[in-house]
């Protein structure tokens, strides 16, 4: 369809609260954002949205669908025990409920959990020495950046708990050999937190084509700098970066919003 919904899925707007709404809304608009910037994986990855209240339900998306596709009322509302909470069509990702599930039970503020797989990011979480401090972005991201490591596809529910554990009070993760997660308590964090870290590791992999010893790393003053700075509110501001992003997508992938 030209404004990118789906046939057979029913508008929910006015069928849920504001609040669920906008949360998919909202999420809807992460899966289009991710398309726009190339950084999706056919069907895989994810993305999820816990709903305020106190049952800790979370929306993910409808596991067969294109990131492009996405709707606001194509997003499936699931609990912590991976139960439908809707009519639909689709299933969910095992692996999607594995990852999601174990960090919207253990983190309050976690609202917004993205999960990617893009070459770049692959790539640098299969680098030993992990994100490197090469480059602003790198800086800006580094102070919030955690490293969990490869167990196989994360199909084991065992697996939450180290994932968890491995995250502890940070907001972005290097799953080793796998990818990238960012977690945020508003659409706008999680989106910019991860715009950080994927544009840290794709410089990372261009600055590495000169050779380990061909890199300048940061400066350790310059470092520690930033990290002030970070800690400051310098670089938290995804607020004024998301309607810009919001209005991208009227233009350029209409129908999220559905």
């Amino acid at each position: 369809m030209a404004d990118g919904s789906m046939a057979g899925v029913s508008s929910l707007k006015g069928k849920v609260s504001e609040d669920e709404w906008k949360a998919r809304v909202d999420l809807a608009a992460l899966y289009r954002l991710v398309a726009l910037h190339g950084w999706d994986d056919m069907i895989f990855t994810h993305i999820s949205a816990r709903i305020p209240g106190p049952e800790h339900q979370f929306l993910i998306n409808p596991y067969g669908m294109f990131f492009e596709e996405i709707t606001a009322s194509s997003l499936v509302k699931v609990d912590l025990d991976g139960n439908l909470l809707q009519e639909t069509n689709y299933m969910i990702n095992p692996a999607g409920f594995t990852i999601h599930s174990a960090i919207h039970a253990a983190r309050d503020d976690a609202h917004y959990v993205m999960h990617l797989h893009t070459d770049q990011g692959v790539a640098v979480s299969a680098q030993k020495d992990g994100l490197l401090p090469l480059s602003q972005h790198a800086l800006i991201a580094l102070p919030s950046v955690a490293y969990h490591d490869y167990e196989g596809i994360a199909l084991n529910l065992d697996e939450r708990e180290r994932l968890v554990a491995d995250l502890g009070d940070k907001t972005l993760m290097l799953l080793r050999n796998h990818g990238t997660l960012s977690a945020g308590s508003t659409a706008a964090g999680c989106w910019m937190g991860m715009f950080y870290l994927e544009r840290a590791c794709q410089q990372q992999v261009m600055a590495l084509s000169a050779g380990r010893d061909g890199v300048l790393i940061a400066p350790e003053a310059a470092q520690a700098e930033v990290r002030n700075q970070i800690g400051r509110g310098v670089g938290g501001i995804g607020g004024l970066a998301w309607p810009g992003c919001l209005r991208r997508l009227d233009r350029e992938s209409p129908g999220y919003d559905a």
